[in-house]
């Protein structure tokens, strides 16, 4: 192209060649990195096209124009209906991509994309309608000279504006439904755009037409679509998985999977040493072809990698494993891997971070875990035990018959009969029956429903107290047992007293039990906590006593009424001699201090002896039962004689 061609219309080349060059850098970013290839994605690749043809188009329409002596008249026609064409259908693209970003409804999305159907449609027509009935643009007998163009209509600007003015609506009337700096960056390219049009106008000139379509698909690539890598360890966040998951999965593509999780380093603002960093980097990038790693958490990465891409994946799995356990010999980081194939359940559910956190809470530290169907049905139900924890959450109902009150009975040595009892918490589900707390205490825990759990039996049990005394046992209390997270709740207390109140039971009759916890912030909580149901007549028992962690000075701090050994202490102080003296000494102890001492986990008459001579005043096991249903305390209590 000669240095000093002039070209119609004030025409320069220079906006359609950047034009070109952005989208072939914007091609080569989205190879080289990580893009959730979504339905938006896809209409944004679409428009990409349309722009690059539209650049290429005005470029070679002005240079034929150039030429229009030597070449047929229709060439330069074609060539700038195609430009019009492809810009009409990048602008009916932007439409159908802002409905799909803002969510709209099914028929409000159909209305808008028919109004900018039907724009298009009729656009293309008169566009081409102009051309060959002479009332648009056409060329007249002088050729390239600037007097033998006839403009006629220009619909073009028209069409222009009718299509931003839709896409305006939409973002102004649903801006709600996308984050306002979102929203904002659309405002903002295209306030530039409709500047750069403006000037153009005024000045005669049509140069960067094209590059004003570029400036929205460079704000929908920065702000929606792209996916840095972490530089350390070349992850991706999370919720990319779940996209590359949909997109394996629609496409039937199945994939490999590895986890690593490393507890000590997913905690707030810890990240994975530089050893490990390098190690994970070796791992994603030299083993697995097409693999891509995903960052869960900070210390929870997972790698997916096409498994039709990695035949030898076993091979390569146990080198890795092989480098990974030299590893952890030298700095002796404790790990839990997980690995496998893709199973169709899991992805069509799009459930694999769930699903590895589930094979996590089964696995000890220092494990390696291959996945198996297994562990999909140990899945199922812990799902369906959660979905059923969430229902009994939101309906509240405090009688709720899927929550079951067991009890177990204690033995009062000084009374030498039963007069109390723990209520224990079951629950009883339409598909799977009973199910013990080991198998859902945590998951209540960890998903904030445990609190209204423990309600629901509180409420049962004051229901239960109440009718054994209007039938003439003598109870003297039952515990219940709390969470220490409930007492982060600052309504705690009001509903404790509450239910008690309200079931009319006599004062004393209900018991708490609760851990110790380690956290200073709980303690200064449960502190406040136990001595506000303390002034309401609620006793107190400490729960748990030697298992893990116990701190004297604490405990002595907190008005306990009953401090409860665990079973371990019992099957401890049976090993020896030094044993026995020590718990025998610390319940000595706190019996000196009127704590009344309970042993629990009595299993037979060994046990029994020598728990009441250390001190014991209560004594819980299945020497003496096991776990009943609340309503069979009638079998064990005594009725009050006259």
């Amino acid at each position: 192209m000669s240095h000093n061609m002039v070209f119609y219309d004030n025409y320069t080349p220079v906006g359609d060649l950047i034009v070109i060059a952005i989208v072939l850098v914007i091609l080569v970013l989205i190879f080289t990195s990580y893009v959730k290839k979504t339905r938006n994605f896809k209409i944004f690749v679409v428009m990409l096209f349309f722009i690059f043809v539209a650049s290429y188009s005005n470029i070679f329409y002005h240079v034929k124009f150039l030429s229009f002596v030597n070449i047929n008249v229709h060439i330069i026609y074609i060539l700038r209906f195609i430009y019009h064409f492809s810009l009409y259908a990048d602008l009916l693209l932007y439409v159908v991509y802002v409905t799909e970003m803002m969510q709209l409804e099914k028929n409000k999305k159909k209305y808008f994309v028919g109004l900018a159907s039907v724009g298009f449609v009729i656009l293309v027509i008169v566009e081409y309608l102009g051309t060959r009935f002479g009332y648009g643009f056409r060329i007249g007998e002088y050729g390239a000279t600037r007097g033998a163009v006839i403009e006629g209509f220009n619909i073009f600007i028209l069409g222009y504006i009718y299509f931003c003015s839709i896409v305006l609506f939409i973002l102004i009337r649903y801006r709600d439904r996308l984050y306002g700096l979102v929203v904002t960056g659309f405002y903002g390219t295209m306030a530039i755009s409709f500047s750069i049009i403006a000037l153009q106008g005024i000045n005669g000139q049509s140069s960067f037409t094209t590059a004003t379509f570029m400036f929205p698909a460079i704000a929908m690539m920065y702000l929606l679509h792209s996916n840095p890598y972490d530089i350390k360890i070349g992850a991706v966040n999370a919720s990319a998985m779940e996209d590359h998951i949909k997109d394996n999965y629609s496409h039937g593509r199945e994939f490999v999977i590895m986890s690593l999780y490393m507890r000590q380093f997913d905690d707030e603002g810890k990240k994975f040493p530089e050893v490990i960093n390098k190690t994970i980097r070796k791992f994603a990038g030299n083993y697995f072809r097409a693999g891509i790693l995903f960052q869960i958490s900070n210390g929870h990465v997972i790698l997916i990698a096409d498994k039709k891409k990695n035949p030898d994946f076993e091979n390569k799995t146990n080198i890795i494993l092989n480098d990974f356990f030299n590893e952890y010999a030298k700095y002796r980081y404790d790990f839990k891997i997980v690995m496998g194939d893709s199973l169709e359940e899991i992805s069509r559910r799009n459930e694999y971070v769930s699903f590895i956190k589930h094979i996590h809470s089964t696995m000890n530290e220092n494990e390696v875990h291959f996945i198996t169907y297994d562990d999909v049905s140990t899945f199922n139900r812990e799902k369906y035990i959660l979905d059923e924890l969430g229902d009994i959450y939101r309906r509240r109902d405090m009688n709720d018959p899927r929550v079951a009150v067991y009890c177990q009975p204690v033995y009062n040595i000084e009374k030498h009969k039963y007069d109390t009892a723990e209520a224990l918490m079951r629950l009883n589900l339409p598909q799977i029956g009973m199910v013990f707390p080991d198998q859902f205490i945590q998951l209540a825990e960890d998903n904030q429903y445990i609190h209204v759990l423990s309600l629901i039996i509180l409420k049962k049990t004051c229901d239960e107290i109440r009718k054994l005394i209007v039938s003439g046992y003598d109870v003297n209390r039952i515990s219940v047992n709390i969470s220490v997270i409930e007492l982060r709740d600052d309504d705690f207390c009001n509903d404790i007293n509450k239910i008690i109140k309200d079931s009319g039971i006599p004062e004393g009759k209900i018991a708490i039990e609760i851990t110790e916890s380690q956290n200073e912030n709980d303690f200064i909580i449960m502190k406040a906590k136990i001595n506000e149901l303390k002034s309401h007549g609620i006793k107190l028992y400490l729960d748990d006593f030697g298992t893990g962690y116990s701190n004297l000075e604490r405990i002595m701090e907190l008005p306990f009424d009953i401090i409860k050994f665990d079973r371990s202490l019992v099957l401890a102080s049976g090993d020896n001699e030094k044993s026995k003296k020590m718990v025998g000494n610390l319940a000595s102890m706190f019996s000196d201090m009127d704590y009344s001492v309970l042993y629990e986990g009595i299993e037979n008459e060994l046990d029994e002896k020598r728990c009441i001579a250390m001190s014991a005043i209560y004594l819980q096991g299945y020497k003496y039962s096991r776990p009943i249903p609340i309503e069979q305390l009638t079998e064990f209590f005594d009725k009050n004689v006259g």
